[in-house]
């Protein structure tokens, strides 16, 4: 039998993006992350005596800050050469040949598909054949699955590729290719990189993106890993997907609708936490909290917003393992404002024109010019889709709703003083 592990998108000493901020924050976690996800998958590879691993495109997060990074991942390789462990690796977008100024020596059992054009490697003792082609810039929006060779009729073929198909949200369109151009090539197994969600795109033939191995903020969340895959015969037996991950992020929506008091508010936060907590595995939780629903807690919920945020984090802390990576209020009043202002009053005229606010499908570099201006000068790896300049009109829009949101519950409060 025949076994191999399929992992993409490592991302080797990226930064946990969203909790650097908190005092209580899980700094070793936080730091160490994506190293200890891959000492994980290191150590599976040994204990299950596969015999390679397949590395489909951000292997590094970029350039190297320092060569700790190499030395790191030469270290992890040596512990699977001693085993027999081959490795087979195509750069991606952010480790292509042109954005790695350094590089490191590495064990004999490592092989880094060329960027020029596609090759082949036979693992003959196996009746397996590789093929794989690296990026040589950022950006190559050229079909490179059409350079691929024809499968070899005698062997098992793979073809490692990084790409992102015919595009998924969040990610560049690079590569770009569809599943008929993968099925021309009669591979048995495409193993693919650059889309951080899990996706079986087709089972015969099997093609998919395994995700990363380790979340990295907000939009990365649920358990991350790679894929184990057992060929026997010629013919796929068994795919099964591992997790590696050593913290995971959750979104927790809790609907406060018929809460009446700060007491049944901190109850179903809780109790959304702890499952939150339960659903991790014993891995520590960064959790997004996100309140709905129409409540008589609303306008104490925007009022006085800040107090909430810390007592929520408080409950957090308590559980132990699990932090607030973001608390979004976003409760409606349990009564309709027209009821509660009238429709002719200058209350309603002042929220109406905040209806009425139209901040247009325009960029936040486009509104403040300085913004714009600030972005051209600053390097790369400070303008990933976490950053300030890539906030857009969605973005404002739940700005402007929390604004509004804030001078309703002052208004509520205040209203008779008016």
């Amino acid at each position: 039998m025949f076994k191999f592990i399929h992992t993409a998108d490592i991302h080797l000493d990226s930064p946990l993006k969203g909790l650097e901020a908190h005092e209580d924050a899980p700094v070793e976690e936080i730091r160490g992350a994506t190293r200890r996800a891959f000492e994980n998958l290191i150590d599976f590879a040994i204990e299950e005596s596969v015999n390679c691993v397949l590395i489909a495109g951000d292997l590094y997060d970029g350039d190297w800050k320092d060569y700790n990074t190499g030395l790191f991942f030469a270290g992890q390789m040596g512990k699977l050469e001693k085993e027999g462990v081959k490795v087979f690796i195509v750069s991606g977008n952010h480790d292509a040949a042109s954005r790695l100024t350094k590089n490191m020596p590495l064990p004999g059992n490592v092989t880094m598909f060329p960027s020029g054009k596609p090759q082949s490697v036979k693992l003959d003792d196996h009746g397996v054949v590789i093929h794989g082609q690296s990026y040589s810039s950022r950006s190559v929006m050229d079909n490179l699955a059409l350079q691929y060779p024809p499968h070899d009729s005698n062997e098992f073929n793979i073809g490692l590729l990084h790409t992102s198909l015919t595009g998924r949200a969040g990610h560049e369109n690079y590569a770009p290719c569809s599943i008929d151009d993968l099925n021309s090539r009669g591979y048995d197994y495409w193993a693919l990189g650059h889309v951080h969600k899990r996706e079986v795109l087709s089972e015969d033939p099997m093609i998919l993106f395994p995700g990363n191995i380790q979340g990295r903020h907000i939009r990365e969340t649920g358990a991350k890993g790679a894929t184990l895959v057992a060929v026997e015969d010629g013919r796929i037996v068994d795919v099964e997907n591992l997790e590696f991950d050593v913290l995971r992020w959750s979104v927790c929506t809790v609907d406060v609708s018929e809460s009446e008091s700060k007491e049944d508010v901190y109850e179903k936060v809780r109790r959304a936490l702890e499952k939150e907590q339960s659903r991790a595995n014993g891995k520590p939780v960064a959790v997004r909290l996100q309140l709905v629903g129409r409540c008589f807690m609303h306008s104490d919920l925007h009022e006085r917003s800040h107090h909430w945020r810390e007592e929520f984090r408080g409950i957090a802390v308590g559980l132990g393992d699990v932090w607030l990576e973001k608390v979004k209020i976003q409760t409606d009043s349990k009564g309709d404002l027209e009821d509660i202002f009238g429709d002719d009053s200058p209350f309603a005229g002042l929220l109406q024109t905040f209806e009425n606010l139209d901040l247009g499908e325009v960029e936040l570099t486009s509104v403040v010019q300085e913004l714009s201006n600030l972005k051209t000068k600053l390097p790369p790896e400070l303008l990933g889709p976490d950053s300030v300049f890539e906030y857009t009109a969605s973005d404002l829009a739940e700005l402007k709703e929390g604004v509004k949101e804030l001078l309703i519950a002052k208004l509520l409060q205040h209203g008779d003083e008016l």
